[in-house]
């Protein structure tokens, strides 16, 4: 199994990822990549993106992907396919493990293993996936203005996702599996207030209705036991996402959710050289655009901490 060293090593790609790549080359850096286990992050399984600036006409999720990483390439970036699964920051220089037993010594290491979106698990919904199924109503909701949605979720996620899309859409279905909701009281009001959101209480999603777009969502209320069919063309499912972050525990402070802590202001984690970009650090804002940013700023804040190492040197 190879062994390699490098000034910059990246985990994870999608936006932040290869952003960060795209300054760390252009440094000097000669970053090493790692894609992980989903190259290109969530927005490979987007399809229309129209809220990245320089799109005027929008573009495919995966197809953005692919001209990030070929501009990474383009300026001298390592691009590789492979999952780190276990790392060691306890010394001076910081090591990787990737899962076909290669190993990666780095200086610096930039984080951006992104977040995952929590899934019912109904093979509809994933079916239906980019096709009217949704875990973000900011990324997808302008595609149905107009339009009657479902909402699943009871917290502060679903009730933000429900009152955005109450702006846009001509009624909005909340489902909630229990008889209240977990949202603090400044969200619940303002769902209770939109006049177009309605909640079904203790009503779960059986399955979303449609076969090559979304076109209802059956229902089941989980105390009588009884069954109907919304009408709906979006279905967007916030229960919450979980960053992918596990491999970092015990090595990097972190909330209670598992979001990497950065210190105010930079992309620097608690462990000198290492700094975290993206939705592994970000559960506020979660858009291609902001993990493109802290994706730079992880760069920038990289390539100051090595220069600072080669004047002390």
């Amino acid at each position: 199994m190879a062994k390699t060293s490098t000034k910059c090593l990246i985990i994870g790609s999608g936006p932040a990822g290869y952003t960060a790549a795209i300054y760390a080359a252009r440094a000097g850096m000669e970053p090493i990549l790692y894609q992980g286990e989903q190259p290109g992050g969530q927005l490979t399984i987007t399809t229309d993106v129209e809220n990245y600036p320089g799109y005027p006409e929008g573009i495919m999720g995966p197809q953005m992907m692919t001209d990030f990483q070929k501009q990474a390439e383009r300026f001298g970036t390592d691009v590789r396919f492979g999952l780190i699964n276990k790392v060691d920051f306890s010394g001076e220089k910081h090591l990787a493990y990737v899962d076909n037993g290669d190993e990666v010594e780095a200086e610096a290491v930039i984080i951006s293993t992104g977040a995952s979106a929590k899934w019912l698990g109904l093979e509809s919904e994933q079916r239906l996936n980019s096709k009217g199924v949704s875990a973000c109503a900011v990324c997808d909701g302008f595609f149905f203005r107009g339009q009657d949605v479902v909402v699943v979720g009871g917290g502060d996620t679903a009730a933000e996702e429900a009152s955005y899309l109450a702006k846009l859409c001509k009624k909005v279905y909340m489902l909630v599996r229990r008889d209240e909701m977990r949202a603090s009281n400044i969200m619940q009001s303002r769902v209770f207030n939109a006049k177009n959101i309605e909640i079904l209480w203790n009503t779960e999603a059986e399955e979303v209705l449609g076969e090559e777009a979304v076109e209802g969502v059956r229902v089941l209320n989980n105390v009588t036991g009884e069954k109907k069919e919304l009408k709906a063309t979006g279905f967007f499912v916030a229960i919450g996402h979980k960053p992918n972050t596990d491999i970092f525990k015990g090595w990097l402070d972190m909330d209670e959710n598992g979001y990497i802590l950065t210190e105010r202001g930079t992309t620097k984690t608690n462990v000198e050289g290492v700094f975290a970009s993206g939705d592994a650090q970000d559960h506020v804002y979660r858009q291609a655009v902001t993990a493109a940013g802290t994706g730079c700023m992880a760069a920038l804040d990289a390539e100051r901490y090595l220069a600072a190492k080669e004047v002390a040197v």
